[in-house]
Parts: structure tokens; sequence; C-alpha cells
């Protein structure tokens, strides 16, 4: 089964980051474009020829500040363990040996993701816990995952899990030793965003729910910040892209569309 769509265009916007946009970049996935392997050529041909397109700029910068900011924050928390909830095409195990990395996907999008690694010549790096979020349980002890605190990214999926399959994982991460951190991205409802943002999800929504892939959920920060405090997780930072972008002069302009939240877990 060939990788899925959304994780191609996700690691595409990635890789023509370094391309198309002006320093200082956001972000460098120096490994996304040997990723992409026969896809690369079509999917970066559509940044090169129309980088400055709204929605394949917002793309580049969805994808490129929601994995700055996980990793800037995973070297700063110092935790030696890391958790990639839906891990797609991400290369973070492969670009950097010092921590381990424990990559979460359905099995199905692992063996995709595998069988580029392979054909990219790319060493396989990360321990792959082959797990449906949607429909079973998140239990990393039986893949060597230490009882203690862990960092945790999950980018890019929480808009696509409905209520019951969100709260379900974040009932699993609650059992994460207290200390552990996660980072989220999560999509802002229609009375949050602006016109930059309607736009965005009104093309890039219609397109993955074409593909049989809906974004079922979006919340304002003070829902994220509840339904973290529920699963014993005190929100520490919420950031979003006016954060980073001021003063580019490149094709990358702000939206109120999205936004990152760091959470601890809590001792309670």
């Amino acid at each position: 089964m060939p990788a899925s769509r959304t994780a191609l265009t996700a690691a595409a916007a990635r890789a023509a980051h370094l391309h198309v946009d002006s320093e200082p970049l956001l972000f460098r996935d120096t490994l996304a474009e040997r990723l992409l392997g026969e896809h690369a050529t079509e999917l970066l041909g559509y940044h090169l020829a129309h980088g400055d397109h709204p929605v394949l700029a917002g793309a580049r910068v969805q994808t490129t500040l929601r994995s700055r900011i996980a990793e800037d924050r995973l070297h700063a928390s110092g935790l030696r363990q890391y958790v990639v909830l839906g891990a797609g095409l991400d290369t973070f195990a492969q670009r950097d040996g010092r921590v381990r990395t424990f990559e979460v996907d359905h099995p199905a999008s692992q063996s995709a993701k595998r069988e580029l690694l392979a054909a990219a010549g790319i060493p396989e790096a990360a321990t792959h816990v082959p797990l449906d979020l949607a429909k079973a349980d998140l239990d990393l002890t039986p893949h060597g995952l230490a009882p203690e605190p862990a960092f945790v990214s999950w980018l890019g999926v929480l808009m696509y899990l409905d209520a019951t399959a969100l709260d379900a994982t974040l009932t699993a991460l609650a059992r994460l030793a207290a200390g552990s951190e996660l980072v989220a991205d999560y999509l802002l409802p229609s009375h949050l965003r602006d016109e930059a943002g309607n736009t965005y999800v009104e093309a890039v929504g219609a397109m993955t729910a074409g593909r049989g892939e809906p974004w079922r959920t979006f919340l304002d920060p003070d829902e994220i910040r509840a339904l973290l405090l529920k699963h014993g997780f005190d929100v520490v930072e919420d950031l979003g892209q006016h954060d980073f972008l001021a003063g580019r002069v490149d094709s990358l302009r702000p939206a109120h569309l999205s936004r990152v939240v760091r959470a601890v877990r809590s001792g309670r």
C-alpha cells in the first residue's frame, strides 16, 4: 500500500520550504525530499512553480512551524524518550539520534514509510509501533518505553479524530509519568479563523475529505486547555503563526488557522 496522500503532501511541504522560501528558514527537514522518492518531482513541482499560492504557502507554514516547535521543545526539555503519534513521514529519528524515538502510526502507513526509507537508502532509526489510534489503546510499555517522563508530539493528527478517539488517546497519554510533555497542533473553529484561515480550510479540507480523511475536530484555546486539564496535562504554551512570521518578506504569511499547544503531565 502506498503512503497516504496526506503524509506525502506534508513531507513535500517540508522539503519545498528549503527550496522556495527565504532565510531565515523555519525548519530544516533535510531528508524529506529523499524520502519522497518517485513522488518528489510531482509534489515539489507544485511548490516550485506556484510557491506563492496561498494554499501551498499555507501548507509550508503549517508543516514547518509545528515540527520546529516540537523539536525545539523536545531538546529544551532534556527528555530522552520521544513518542511521535501519527508519525506519517516524519524524519526526526533519522536526523537526530540523541533520544530514543517511538513512531506510532497505522500499520499500513508504517509499512509504506519503511518501504520509502529502504528505497531511499535511509537507515531506520525509530522503534515502530503499528497502531490505529482511532481503534486501539495506546500502550508503549511492551515496545520498550521506560517508566520515566517522555516527550510526545501529536502533529497533523488531532483534527482527523472524533471526540471518542481523541478522548481515548488522551486517556492513554495520562498514564505517562509525571513531567512528560505533549506538543500538539489543532485547527481553530470558523469564528476564530481569518479570511486566509477560512480559505485554507475550504480548499484543503475539501481535498482531505475527498480522499476519505475528513477533518472532524476544531477547537478554541479554552477548549483544548480544558480537554488537556481533564486528562492531567497543564498547558504551558499556546502559540499561533503570528508568533513566528512577523516581518517576513517571502510568501509565508501568518493566518488565524491553527495553533500549537505544549502541555506538561502534572503529578495529580
